[in-house]
C-alpha cells in the first residue's frame, strides 16, 4: 500500500510539465532554519518535474510586508507565498488565494493535525498547506539548572522564571537568564508579549472592541517584561527576533528562552548547536490564568489566485507539505530537524520519536492551545498571539515598536501603553470597528 501511495504521488508530480515545457515559479518564504532546508532539497523537486523554482528568501517582517503589499494590489510576483494562520483566512475571504482541494488522495489531508488545518480552512476547503506548524514552551539548560540546584517546573510560573534567570544571570560569561524576542513586529516581538498580557488576565479588546492596552494587566505584563530583561535578558534585545535569539541560545548565551516549539529541532541538533542534549522543555509560563499562555500558529504554504502557474505551484506545494517530504528530510538531514507540528503520522513515527525528545512536549503544546478562548475574560476575537481581524496587522506593528521603545527605554510603559492605546483606538476606529 506504501509503495502504492508514493507511486501515485510520484505519478502527481510528474503529471506538471517537465523539460520541455518547463515552468518556473517564483517562491516567497522566510528565513528559517527549515525553509533553507526546504530550498536545498527542492532541487529534488525541479529534477522530478524539470520546473525551475525563483527563490525570494527574507527576514520575517519583510517577508510580511512583501506578500502583504503584493497580494493586497494583485501584483503577481509570486506564485508561492509563505503565509501563517493569520493572513489565510483573511485572504482566503477576499478572494486572494487559491483553494488547494485538489491534491491526490496519496497526500492524505485527513492526516493533517485537525486544529492546525482548521486553522488554514474556509468552509472546509484548505487554502494553505501546513509546512511546519507550532506551539510555544518554556526552553531551558538543564546542566545550568543542575550546576545550580535549581529544578524547573513542568508548569513553570512567570515567578518562577524570575527567579531563576535572577540566579542564572552572570554577564561576565555573557550568560543571561533569558532570551526574549523584542524585535519590533506583530508576529516577533508582539507574538510573544500577546501570550504574556494573555496569562497575565490581559486581553487586546473588550467585546464592544475597545482597546484594552492601558489595563492593568498590560501594565503588569509589560512592566515585568522590561524589567525583566533589563535585569537577565541580552544586550540590544530590541533587535532580537525568533532567529537572534534561537542563534543566542545554540551558542550558550541563554539559560532559558520562552519561543516556538519549532525551535526544538535546531537547539537539539549537534550539528548546529552547541548544547544540543542539555536543553529541557516545558510548558509556557503561567501569571493569573491558562488562558493564553502558549500560541498556535502555523508556516504554511499558499497559491495566490494571480499567479500564471497555479497547477505547478500546487505540485511543489504538495510535495513540499507531504509526509514523504518529512521523510525525505529526516533521512537525508535528520530526524531531529524533520518539520514538526503538521501530521499525526509524525508523532507515530519511531526513527522522529528517538531522534526528537522534545515531541511530546511539542504535540501537548499545540494541543493545549485554544484561539476561541485565548483570554481570561470573554473577547469577541480569536487568536491566542493575534486577533483574527484584518486590521491587526497594522495595529501590533505599531504597537511592536511602542513596546520596543519600553524595552530600550526610550519611554516608560506606561507613555508606551498610552501610545499604544491611542494608535490602536484610531485605527479600530478608521476599520469601523469603533464609532
Amino acid at each position: 500500500m506504501r509503495l502504492l501511495k508514493n507511486a501515485a504521488f510520484a505519478a502527481f508530480l510528474l503529471a506538471t510539465p517537465c523539460a520541455a515545457s518547463a515552468t518556473t515559479i517564483t517562491i516567497a518564504t522566510v528565513n528559517n532554519s527549515d525553509m533553507i532546508i526546504m530550498q536545498k532539497l527542492s532541487q529534488q523537486w525541479e529534477k522530478q518535474t524539470g520546473n525551475k523554482i525563483n527563490w525570494v528568501v527574507l527576514e520575517e517582517n519583510v517577508l510580511r510586508q512583501r506578500v502583504t503589499t503584493d497580494i493586497a494590489t494583485h501584483g503577481g510576483q509570486f506564485d508561492v507565498i509563505t503565509i501563517g494562520s493569520y493572513e489565510t483566512p483573511i485572504w482566503a475571504k477576499q478572494g486572494w488565494l487559491a483553494p488547494l482541494d485538489n491534491f491526490p488522495a496519496s497526500y492524505d489531508y485527513n492526516d493533517l493535525l485537525p486544529q492546525v488545518r482548521s486553522a488554514l480552512s474556509v468552509g472546509n476547503k484548505l487554502y494553505a498547506a501546513p509546512f511546519y506548524a507550532e506551539s510555544s514552551f518554556t526552553m531551558y539548560r538543564k546542566d545550568l539548572f543542575a550546576k545550580a540546584g535549581l529544578t524547573m517546573p513542568e508548569q513553570p510560573t512567570y515567578a518562577q522564571i524570575e527567579q531563576f534567570a535572577d540566579k542564572l544571570t552572570d554577564k561576565s560569561k555573557q550568560q543571561y537568564g533569558i532570551c526574549l524576542r523584542g524585535k519590533p513586529g506583530w508576529g516577533e516581538n508582539m507574538a510573544y508579549l500577546s501570550t504574556l498580557v494573555n496569562t497575565y488576565g490581559g486581553s487586546w479588546f473588550n467585546m464592544d472592541w475597545k482597546p484594552q492596552l492601558t489595563t492593568a494587566p498590560w501594565e503588569n505584563a509589560i512592566n515585568f517584561y522590561v524589567n525583566l530583561m533589563k535585569k537577565d535578558g541580552p544586550p540590544g534585545a530590541d533587535s532580537n527576533g525568533f532567529n537572534e535569539n534561537q542563534a543566542l541560545f545554540s551558542t550558550g548565551h541563554c539559560a532559558m528562552w520562552i519561543d516556538s516549539t519549532a525551535a526544538a529541532g535546531k537547539l537539539e541538533d549537534p550539528t548546529q548547536s552547541q548544547v544540543a542534549g542539555d536543553i529541557g522543555f516545558v510548558k509556557a509560563p503561567i501569571a493569573v490564568t491558562t488562558h493564553g499562555a502558549g500560541w498556535l500558529w502555523a508556516w504554511a504554504l499558499a497559491v495566490p489566485s494571480t499567479t500564471k502557474h497555479e497547477k505547478t505551484a500546487e505540485s511543489f506545494i504538495a510535495w513540499a507539505t507531504s509526509q514523504q517530504y518529512i521523510d525525505l528530510v529526516g533521512k537525508t538531514e535528520g530526524w531531529v530537524v524533520a518539520p514538526p507540528g503538521t501530521r499525526t503520522s509524525t508523532y507515530a513515527n519511531a526513527d522522529y520519536l528517538k531522534a526528537a525528545p522534545f515531541a511530546k512536549a511539542t504535540i501537548a503544546a499545540i494541543n493545549a492551545a485554544d484561539p476561541n478562548h485565548p483570554t481570561l475574560n470573554p473577547v469577541p476575537y480569536t487568536g491566542v498571539q493575534f486577533v483574527a481581524i484584518p486590521p491587526f496587522q497594522q495595529i501590533g506593528t505599531v504597537v511592536g515598536q511602542d513596546m520596543a521603545g519600553a524595552l530600550t527605554g526610550r519611554s516608560t510603559v506606561s507613555a508606551a501603553l498610552q501610545s499604544a492605546q491611542d494608535s490602536t483606538t484610531a485605527a479600530m476606529k478608521q476599520a469601523g470597528y469603533l464609532k
